[in-house]
């Protein structure tokens, strides 16, 4: 996938992220880039599944790095 092409954000997950939850990933990550621990811990933080904290990223074209589980 190159990078001018938007990724693919399934809207069962995107339908679930909250400005509020954005705003928190963009918050942690350092440039353009947040960690797999960092975005569970967001989603933990927030009640909501891995998979909509990692819509959240996406949405703000934030990239999940260092990601252990495959879970983003």
């Amino acid at each position: 996938m190159s990078s001018s092409t938007p990724k693919q954000v399934d809207p069962k997950w995107a339908g679930q992220v909250t400005p509020e939850l954005t705003a928190a990933v963009e918050a942690k990550a350092v440039d353009g880039k947040v960690t797999c621990p960092v975005l569970r811990k967001l989603a933990e933080d927030h009640g909501v599944p891995n998979k909509v904290a990692g819509a959240a990223a996406d949405l703000a074209g934030v990239r999940v790095h260092n990601c252990d589980l495959g879970c983003f």
